[in-house]
């Protein structure tokens, strides 16, 4: 693995004396494809007493979050954000509420808009650079949990979003946030739909996320048909087409170009300011390997890369997570950076299931 480190001139202890474990793939898991599919069936979605929240947005819209429980009082908060089409439900983000809640952090996940089961208002969904609904989040939930640190966890598409986010705040995110974790981030989104656009197995996972984002346009197209093409959305077949057929008329964008260079994390890392854990995996599919931006990484005291040779596309099944032996190595790696920065305590006794 290879671990950037604080630049000379770093803020004191930026990561707390931090240092992620090795990982280690099984001998039958070693690919990045085989880690990506392993990733998504050998993730169990354990049960959890979840709270329902819905969060009004100032455009008329809502976003549904779940809120869980408290391992102890005034505990750390943590938001979590999901990928591409995913959702609070899927086994990566319950295992990581899990981890969280046995470090001593309360978890909190967020739906994107339309990925909560329930429809949206808007003739809008959700993309990789729209920071606004998670600002809002956040200032409700300091609200609600007034005098908590706060942390956000991002995979995927929503790890791209959580960069955008520190980026964009620049030094008054220390205000709302102590600490971050993304997870296979596309840091290069340009790149990483001409990846997607290659090879067999880029169809595959391309045709998966379609049939998806196909039904959500099916299920709003009265709504939509005012601002896109519904038929040139629904006969895109890649990414790219429908990112130029639907994401970008729909969220102000000229085209999928344009989208792919406003909404891509990798140029603003250096504008972060909060300690920030990356974690990736040089054969992420999603991903050209050189494409991860090290160097910037590595030039911001700020961001801390746990960057390994495997471990796919939000993978990381270590020998024993594939045996359901011991936790998942990158939920559990989060969920120790983000409770030793926050001030989490762990928690002995067994967490409550819903």
């Amino acid at each position: 693995m290879r671990i950037s480190e604080p630049a000379p001139d770093a803020p004191p202890r930026p990561h707390a004396g931090f240092r992620p474990a090795s990982f280690t793939p099984p001998p039958w898991l070693r690919g990045g494809h085989a880690q990506t599919v392993a990733g998504k069936f050998l993730r169990a979605a354990p049960a959890l007493a979840l709270e329902p929240l819905r969060v009004p947005t100032l455009d008329g819209d809502f976003l549904d979050l779940e809120v869980g429980p408290e391992p102890a009082p005034q505990a750390p908060v943590v938001l979590l954000l999901h990928g591409l089409e995913g959702s609070t439900r899927r086994g990566y983000m319950r295992q990581t509420m899990l981890a969280l809640l046995e470090a001593g952090v309360r978890p909190v996940g967020m739906n994107f808009r339309a990925c909560s089961g329930t429809p949206n208002l808007r003739p809008r969904f959700y993309h990789s650079g729209e920071t606004g609904d998670l600002r809002q989040v956040l200032a409700t939930l300091r609200q609600r949990m007034h005098g908590r640190a706060f942390g956000a966890l991002g995979f995927s598409l929503g790890g791209n979003v959580l960069l955008r986010y520190l980026a964009e705040a620049g030094t008054a995110a220390p205000r709302s946030l102590g600490a971050a974790v993304a997870v296979s981030v596309p840091y290069d989104l340009a790149a990483a739909a001409r990846m997607l656009e290659a090879g067999g197995m880029g169809r595959f996972y391309t045709r998966y996320f379609l049939k998806s984002l196909r039904a959500k346009v099916r299920a709003k197209r009265a709504l939509l048909e005012s601002a896109v093409d519904v038929e040139r959305v629904l006969t895109a077949r890649t990414l790219r087409d429908y990112d130029e057929a639907a994401t970008a008329p729909l969220h102000g964008f000229r085209d999928a170009a344009d989208y792919y260079k406003q909404a891509s994390s990798g140029p603003v890392l250096g504008n972060v300011r909060v300690p920030t854990l990356l974690i990736h995996a040089a054969d992420d599919p999603f991903l050209p390997a050189d494409a991860v931006p090290v160097a910037a990484v590595e030039r911001n005291p700020w961001l801390l890369g746990a960057f390994t040779r495997r471990g796919g596309h939000v993978g990381f099944i270590s020998a024993g997570a594939a045996a359901r032996r011991q936790p998942f190595w990158a939920e559990t790696e989060a969920a120790r950076y983000l409770s030793r920065l926050l001030g989490g305590a762990a928690v002995s006794r067994p967490i409550g299931s819903g």
